[in-house]
C-alpha cells in the first residue's frame, strides 16, 4: 500500500537544498536540482553508510557517499562507480498546492 508523506513547504526546499526524512525505520533524502525534486534512500548500498552528507553533483544528477566514495544516480538510485553495485530505493516526489510529498511503500 502506497502512503504519502510530507517533506517541507515548497520555499523550505530551493535549489541546491536537501533534506532528509523518516518514515518508519528509513531515512529518505530529497534534493532539488536546479527545480527537479528527486528522493533516494539515505544509504549507501556498500556499507549503510549516510548519503545525506555527500556531495551533489547537480550536472550529472549524482550523490557521491562521503564514506568510499560510491557515486549513486539520484534519478534511479543506481551506482555508477565502485565500491557499490546495488542500487538504493527511490522515491516519487510531487508538489501538493505548497507542500512537497513523497509516496512511499
Amino acid at each position: 500500500m502506497t502512503e504519502t508523506i510530507t517533506v517541507c513547504a515548497v520555499d523550505e526546499l530551493p535549489p541546491g537544498e536537501r533534506k532528509t526524512v523518516a518514515w518508519e525505520d528509513l531515512e529518505i533524502l530529497v534534493v532539488n536540482i536546479d527545480g527537479e525534486l528527486l528522493a533516494i534512500e539515505d544509504r549507501c548500498s556498500h556499507d549503510d553508510g549516510d548519503l545525506a552528507e555527500g556531495e551533489i553533483y547537480s550536472d550529472t544528477c549524482a550523490i557521491e557517499c562521503p564514506r568510499h566514495g560510491a557515486l549513486f544516480d539520484l534519478r534511479s538510485g543506481k551506482p555508477l562507480t565502485l565500491p557499490a553495485y546495488k542500487p538504493v530505493d527511490t522515491f516519487p516526489v510531487k508538489v501538493d498546492g505548497d507542500t512537497i510529498t513523497l509516496e512511499v511503500s
